[in-house]
């Protein structure tokens, strides 16, 4: 099994894990044989990888760090609360009912992550377009307790950060869809109206009654930045609660993972770059810290090219040692099949290092025999 970005799809390739919607619904089972239809349809519900079996690592499994009936229910119910308005009127007797139901499925999401060893985050989530906040709202939660759990917080305060975290976008709730779905630049009206949803977010909160203020804190402050640049306080450092400055870099990471309407993923390596450079600045230099060790630059079934030329997939990620995964060697610098296993800890093996990520591994080998055949 490994992750495959949906531009480097190939009609006879297998899906490994089911793609549902927010709601629940199967849009593609495990098993199922992709055709070029399948692929567009993909490409235009704004899937940008998927999990398949090609042949290349029929032995590696990549499970969640949560399990999917627990996933499936959590966004499930992020889609009925942040659908539980009619027109600008937010139905708080609703939004009530719901964040009961949330407290379960955190409670959940903290005793999985509890009783998962050697935690780190190294399966992306498959969304669609439409998908996209009710999946970003659980992601965020389940980075947070993972960054807390880092962070050695007992259960109690695990609870009221996943929460907090979860429902930290619920300002959002009558934003129009025109704006939040913008593919262009927003206009300075529209970017007020943006900012408006942390204020908002604190209010539906502190009045449901069954949030406490912590947790309500998370919804005002999680865009505020380290360095005083955001809003709407402007506040900096120490000022902004640690809740919302672990829910600021979730937010963020998950954020620039995930396709939008106005601009494509950035890979996780690429992401994870960012984030260690925003350390210090954007956001606290030493959750920044402790958040990288959580996440995988090179997520499991990831392949890449080596400094020696060779190209292998990602096999194991071990927490510390998240930029020097185990990988498995699949073809050699010629693009030529290898016939017995061979692996690298990348981490013993500092003579070798990943140089760049493959998306497309069958296209880049059929090129790298062609140029051995031409040299």
């Amino acid at each position: 099994m490994r992750r495959v970005p949906v531009t480097a799809l190939h009609a006879g390739m297998k899906i490994a894990r089911p793609v549902y919607s927010a709601g629940g619904q199967m849009l593609l089972s495990a098993g199922l044989e992709l055709t070029e239809r399948y692929i567009e349809r993909l490409g235009k519900l704004g899937i940008n990888f998927v999990y398949v079996e090609d042949g290349l690592l029929p032995d590696l499994e990549v499970d969640d760090v949560i399990s999917d009936e627990t996933r499936s229910r959590a966004r499930s119910l992020m889609r009925e609360l942040l659908q539980s308005s009619t027109g600008k009127r937010v139905d708080i007797k609703r939004c009530l009912l719901l964040s009961k139901e949330i407290q379960s499925v955190v409670e959940n999401i903290v005793d999985e992550l509890l009783g998962n060893k050697n935690l780190i985050f190294d399966m992306m989530d498959i969304r669609t377009h439409d998908d996209y906040t009710f999946a970003h709202s659980v992601n965020v939660g389940v980075l947070a307790v993972m960054a807390g759990l880092a962070m050695k917080m007992p259960r109690e305060r695990l609870l009221q950060l996943g929460k907090g975290a979860m429902l930290h976008d619920i300002g959002k709730i009558d934003l129009p869809l025109s704006i939040l779905n913008k593919p262009g630049k927003l206009t300075e009206d529209e970017f007020d109206q943006i900012k408006k949803h942390c204020q908002v977010g604190m209010q539906i909160l502190k009045h449901s009654g069954y949030v406490n203020i912590v947790e309500a804190a998370v919804a005002l402050q999680h865009h505020e930045r380290y360095d005083g640049s955001g809003y709407p306080g402007g506040l900096r450092g120490e000022q902004i609660h640690l809740f919302s400055r672990i829910t600021s870099i979730a937010d963020v990471y998950d954020a620039i993972t995930s396709n939008r309407v106005y601009r494509p993923a950035f890979p996780p390596h690429e992401a994870y770059e960012l984030l260690a450079a925003g350390g210090g600045s954007m956001f606290d230099y030493e959750i920044v810290r402790i958040f990288i060790e959580i996440i995988a630059p090179y997520p499991l079934g990831t392949i890449v090219e080596l400094s020696n030329g060779e190209i292998a997939a990602v096999v194991e990620n071990i927490p510390g040692f998240n930029l020097y995964p185990r990988v498995r060697v699949l073809f050699d610098p010629y693009g030529q099949e290898v016939g017995e296993m061979k692996e690298y800890f990348l981490a013993r093996q500092r003579d070798i290092v990943i140089h760049k990520v493959i998306d497309d591994v069958f296209k880049y080998v059929k090129e790298r025999s062609a140029q051995k055949k031409s040299g």
